[in-house]
């Protein structure tokens, strides 16, 4: 469950060059993001409350959550894939494939559609969310990373610190807003969802996630994610970057995984100690 906020702490800030942080291939080298302290924005910590099985070989590109499955979007040439997951075993119930030209990227549920990006053929998808029957398409002039829904608006991620606001019947973009912490642009914004309120956005290769003020752009709090991913589930997977958001706002159960990692974690947040106490 995410405990709300008690006071201001000494927070990691995530600087960035603005000149250097453009949308970037997945394999390609990131962009410095450098820590810069102190400032005014909470740092969130975490403890475990389950773990469950992952599929090992699943490029985690967007996940979500709804009626006890996680829907997941696995990206890479020729792997991309749409899913419906079993959360308690990690099993696929069910799938689609995607043809071998498209990389898929962020996914979120609008109706009973599951919308679907592509990362760099300016093209996304509409599925039926019973039978994964594709329903449309849809077309966007940057590239596609990370994808959520807030009840209104779609919200889009390119990897940019841009954050786009997309009709969820047309696509046609209606506002946007730029990311910023303690003034500084923050890039590389990919998976997205949203939470009571903010957008959870995890910043690419790192083991952060951003909670950010929609309204606003600013980040409203910084969740070091670092070692959830211990050396021994780590041992003999081909686990890469945190990433992957989903969240169940009845139970207000909160989940993160990583591209190719073993285990989805059920976290809760454990707010930062008042300044002075021990």
């Amino acid at each position: 469950m995410i405990r709300k906020v008690q006071s201001t702490a000494i927070a990691l800030l995530l600087a960035t060059n603005a000149s250097c942080l453009t949308p970037s291939d997945d394999g390609a080298e990131p962009a410095a993001l450098q820590p810069q302290q102190p400032s005014e924005i909470p740092t969130y910590s975490y403890r475990v409350a389950h773990s469950f099985p992952h599929d090992p070989d699943a490029y985690t590109q967007g996940l979500l959550y709804n009626n006890g499955f996680l829907y997941e979007s696995t990206g890479q040439y020729g792997q991309s894939s749409l899913r419906k997951v079993e959360l308690e075993t990690g099993t696929v119930v069910q799938l689609h494939q995607l043809d071998d030209r498209f990389f898929a990227e962020g996914l979120a549920l609008f109706g009973n559609r599951l919308l679907q990006l592509t990362w760099r053929a300016n093209k996304g998808f509409a599925y039926r969310l019973d039978s994964f029957e594709p329903l449309s398409e849809f077309a966007y002039p940057t590239e596609g990373w990370g994808l959520t829904y807030d009840g209104e608006l779609l919200i889009m991620s390119d990897g940019s610190a841009t954050l786009y606001f997309r009709d969820p019947f047309t696509f046609d973009e209606v506002s946007r807003v730029a990311v910023v912490a303690q003034g500084h642009p923050v890039s590389q914004l990919n998976e997205l969802e949203w939470i009571a309120g903010e957008v959870f956005a995890n910043i690419w290769q790192t083991d952060t996630i951003a909670r950010i003020d929609p309204a606003t752009g600013q980040v409203a709090g910084w969740i070091d994610l670092t070692g959830l991913l211990n050396n021994e589930d780590r041992r003999g997977s081909n686990a890469e970057v945190l990433n992957g958001i989903a969240y169940d706002s009845e139970g207000e159960r909160l989940f993160v995984t990583g591209k190719r990692w073993p285990k989805l974690y059920q976290i809760e947040l454990i707010s930062p100690s008042p300044k002075g106490t021990p």
